[in-house]
């Protein structure tokens, strides 16, 4: 789908407001971030037909320099970065946003885009009459240019001295991020030493992941104006809990919210209580795309709140979904979150798992298992096992193995997505599989900055 292109009235009007140039981002299959920027007057060009980009974009590899060269992906071939001008926003200082997709050189899409894929699990949503909306959540840690810590000295979890002490940056995000129309729900401390989360308002699934590009685009402008850099690694340190990016997801039909006002445990209507039970069955095999790098299973511990147990319970943050009931203090109604992401997660790739794999529930009228009302690592392993609780994995390579070898994500994403997620992190696990945790931080750290 390309929108129409901009009239020379309205990019005429982008040059009046001080727009000099345009950024298009896409993000690959290892969750990086990138960009191509055109002037102004060349935003319609980026639309269509776009700007070149070698397909090794969606195989390069998080230590900076590598690539993981695939069967199909090699040092032939190009393909075109077009960017969405409906969702084209002014981030300020001269410059607009737009979020981008893969396609080749006759306009057709490449099925291994990420963007392009999340559209795809959409529309099969609404060819079963179910729509989705998605909220998107950011935990993140402010370090020094250069990632070494900041001082901690005023700091406590979920404490105003957090606040207080990065005032001025709290103010500029929240300021710029109105700016540019990005809704934030909350902004605060969370329960590491300088780290903060954000959650952000839902929207339909593309929106929402593109939302959520840009938010980190605009943390990482406002950090470097205050002198800070922003880490959103799952492990930004060894000795914190770990940073995640979990996201909230709510189902409907025409006849209603399959969440709540039904007559099932919770409020669920039977197609919810399938939604859920389609998520958790496949939630092992979908680790390697929603927590999948070097780095991730340094946080997928019990005891970090990052759900290390595939189960769900109301409100448990222990448990890999958590489910939110409808009431008067949730005014989006009864959702699903998943606790199990994390930012080295391509936020489209997870988004599309995770749709995917509910739609896949409620067509093959899934079973809920009981629900997990305790923490369930204070279950004994027999317990355990007769609820069906399963331990997620911390080891890198089960979790490639088991997306590998999915023919469930494979049907929900396709082949040569699931090729590419497989390849980035198998890239992964082969050079740095052997680094200490301390020695994992350290390097990478720093790796899905913007």
């Amino acid at each position: 789908m390309t929108a129409p292109p901009l009239a020379a009235a309205a990019i005429a009007q982008l040059e009046a407001e001080g727009v000099d140039a345009v950024i298009g981002t896409v993000v690959n299959a290892a969750g990086l971030t990138h960009a191509k920027t055109v002037p102004i007057r060349r935003t319609n060009t980026f639309a269509d037909p776009g700007v070149g980009a070698s397909p090794v974009w969606h195989v390069f590899a998080i230590d900076q320099t590598g690539i993981a060269f695939t069967d199909s992906i090699g040092v032939v071939g190009d393909q075109r970065i077009r960017i969405d001008l409906s969702a084209l926003r002014i981030i300020g200082d001269g410059l607009a946003w737009a979020p981008g997709g893969f396609f080749e050189q006759d306009g057709t899409p490449v099925p291994a885009c990420s963007r392009g894929t999340l559209r795809r699990v959409e529309a099969a949503l609404a060819e079963a009459d179910i729509t989705a909306v998605v909220g998107h959540e950011i935990e993140f840690v402010l370090v020094n240019p250069d990632g070494s810590r900041l001082p901690s000295t005023l700091w406590a979890q979920y404490g105003l001295a957090g606040v207080l002490e990065h005032e001025a940056f709290v103010r500029d995000v929240v300021a710029m991020a109105t700016a540019s129309g990005v809704g934030i729900e909350q902004f605060h401390p969370e329960y590491g030493t300088n780290q903060f989360e954000i959650s952000l308002t839902p929207q339909t699934p593309v929106a929402a992941a593109d939302q959520l590009v840009l938010t980190r685009v605009i943390l990482g402008r406002v950090a470097r104006r205050h002198g800070l850099r922003v880490s959103l690694s799952p492990a930004a340190f060894t000795d914190g809990v770990g940073s995640g990016a979990h996201q909230h997801f709510s189902l409907a039909t025409s006849d209603g919210p399959l969440f709540s006002d039904g007559a099932g445990v919770r409020g669920m209507t039977p197609a919810g209580e399938s939604a859920v039970a389609g998520l958790l069955r496949g939630l092992p095999e979908a680790q390697g795309i929603l927590c999948g790098s070097i780095v991730s299973g340094l946080r997928t511990r019990p005891g970090n709140w990052a759900g290390a147990y595939a189960c769900w319970g109301t409100e448990n943050r222990e448990a890999a979904v958590r489910f939110v009931t409808a009431g008067p203090g949730n005014p989006y109604g009864g959702n699903v979150e998943v606790k199990v992401i994390d930012a080295s997660a391509n936020p489209y790739f997870a988004s599309a798992a995770i749709l995917g794999l509910a739609l896949d529930g409620i067509r093959q009228q899934a079973r809920l298992p009981t629900e997990t009302t305790v923490d369930p690592a204070t279950r004994s392993d027999q317990e355990r096992d007769r609820a069906g609780i399963v331990r997620l994995t911390d080891s890198q390579a089960e979790a490639i193995a088991a997306l590998d070898n999915s023919q469930r994500l494979r049907a929900i994403l396709g082949d040569p997505a699931v090729d590419i997620l497989v390849a980035v992190r198998r890239f992964e696990h082969e050079h740095y599989g052997d680094l200490s945790p301390q020695q994992l931080t350290e390097k990478f750290r720093m790796a899905w900055s913007v």
